[in-house]
């Protein structure tokens, strides 16, 4: 009976260390694999957000998302969604096209945000430029465009592709300013009336090409990032936080953050989504990086009883007094401009360049002031007025119009050193570490696309990143965050479609 137990005994050792060494590892593995993923993400703009909804659309990551400011998305000025890029003529070909497919993904993911009015594209006669030099990339997107709506229907978010872009002479210009201002535009022609009603047709070369290129609402889009990651269990979302400290610890990263008091986290992956400030994170894990930063500032005009605008781009050389000038039209006779010279939208020390070992610029102390402080009255003053000027060589009754509120202004990142660059979107420089190095806002999806395949194998083309909010809801929401940081709430407001 001893010798029977001891047998017994023995057996069960074995089964036992077999269990043990064997099969508990597997146990362990499996449990690791069901454990989520912790990600932290430094930054809460329009790439910190955007990655932020993406990732958290999964059940197996848990997001902890750190701004230091009191909301969401804010930063350099947003206005325009860059469908094709052809704001820009000194871009190549394949940034377009980039810029293109990433529209059209962002709206499909912030469906809310859209400002549905075309762009006008005019070239001045000041300018050295051709407007025929523009029709073979023009042809070129729009053939891309009609290629991707043929393959996925849902593409088609910026109307109709034989639409994408439509040449109009002066003739005809002539006859849409004989024609009553429309009451709500249903058709490319009523977009037209009031720009020519009111453009100094002597001015500008034939003939101007209306492009199917949208507005983009920063206001909206900061609502619908907010209201999106509030509904979302595994995401935390911490306001007035500033990391203050990035540390490696172990495989993952030690993240120190204060509000009223210094606390601490771990994270299993870290993406620096600083924007103008992703350097100062590089510093702290020594991490090297060529990156310049650019201050860059749009000006607000109230211009009354003008009609449904489109928005109007004349061209012109970066930094000279003749720089390309931006009509932005939003709700309520409320405009955004830009000047591409010195004296409206660019500084001339605005552009930073890293060096001396470290990989972030340092902006001059004047231009981190005014991110810090804001700006004196009469500089608003002396640059919307400018900005008005500007405008007024192409429109000459836009003369009347009238400063409307503070800057939009921010800091923009442009990785590496070509200062043209537009379409860029992540690296990754460091285990488990991911920058996000996006120029423009659409920019900030396949960053966000490019981080989920590095941290899964099995991941989709996920268009379930986003969840179902109400126009009216994000629009609501939007006015009040354009209010709190006091701007217009027009700024938030739909605009006729």
């Amino acid at each position: 009976m001893l010798v029977r137990l001891c047998q017994l005994l023995t057996t069960a050792y074995i089964v036992a260390e077999f269990i043990n060494r064997s099969l508990f590892p597997m146990f362990q593995h499996a449990l690791a694999a069901a454990k989520p993923i912790r990600v932290g993400i430094i930054g809460g703009g329009v790439a910190g957000s955007t990655i932020a909804m993406h990732l958290s659309a999964r059940d197996d990551v848990e997001v902890t998302l750190f701004e230091q400011g009191q909301s969401l998305v804010n930063g350099p000025p947003i206005c325009h969604l860059h469908a094709g890029g052809n704001l820009y003529r000194e871009i190549d070909d394949q940034q377009c096209l980039t810029l293109l497919q990433e529209s059209i993904d962002t709206l499909k993911l912030f469906p809310h945000c859209a400002n549905v009015r075309p762009t006008v594209i005019v070239v001045p006669q000041r300018d050295a430029g051709d407007v025929a030099a523009l029709l073979p990339r023009l042809q070129l997107l729009q053939q891309h465009y009609q290629q991707l709506v043929a393959a996925d229907p849902s593409n088609q978010v910026l109307g109709e592709p034989c639409d994408y872009f439509r040449c109009y002479s002066e003739a005809q210009l002539q006859q849409l300013a004989l024609k009553p201002l429309p009451a709500a535009p249903t058709q490319h022609d009523d977009w037209l009336i009031p720009l020519a009603k009111e453009l100094d047709f002597d001015s500008v070369k034939w003939p101007l090409i209306l492009v199917q290129e949208y507005g983009l609402s920063l206001f909206r889009l900061a609502a619908s990032a907010e209201l999106t990651l509030a509904a979302r269990t595994n995401c935390q979302v911490k306001l007035n936080h500033k990391v203050t400290a990035v540390k490696r610890c172990g495989g993952g990263f030690r993240l120190t953050f204060g509000g009223s008091s210094q606390d601490s986290v771990y994270v299993d992956y870290l993406i620096n989504a600083c924007g103008h400030l992703s350097g100062s994170v590089d510093d702290e894990l020594q991490v090297p990086a060529q990156r310049m930063v650019e201050f860059k500032a749009a000006y607000l005009a109230s211009w009354a009883g003008q009609g449904h605008w489109p928005e109007v781009i004349f061209h012109g050389e970066r930094g000279t007094p003749n720089g390309m000038a931006q009509l932005t039209p939003y709700a309520d006779g409320l405009f955004q401009l830009h000047g591409m010279t010195e004296s409206i939208t660019l500084f001339s020390d605005g552009l930073a360049r890293a060096h001396g070992g470290s990989a972030q610029p340092k902006l001059p102390l004047p231009l981190r002031r005014k991110l810090k402080d804001g700006w004196p009255q009469q500089l608003v003053e002396q640059r919307s007025r400018a900005a008005i000027d500007h405008l007024a060589v192409f429109l000459p009754n836009f003369a009347n119009a009238n400063p409307a509120g503070k800057p939009l202004y921010g800091a923009q990142q442009i990785p590496g050193q070509d200062v043209s660059l537009r379409a860029a979107d992540v690296e990754f420089p460091a285990p488990h570490y991911a920058r996000a190095e996006i120029v423009k806002a659409n920019s900030a999806l396949p960053a966000a696309k490019a981080i989920e395949r590095q941290l899964f194998a099995d991941c989709a083309d996920t268009a379930a990143a986003a969840i179902a909010l109400s126009p009216l809801q994000v629009q609501q929401r939007g006015e009040q965050i354009a209010c709190e940081r006091n701007y217009p709430a027009a700024l938030a407001r739909r605009i006729p479609a």
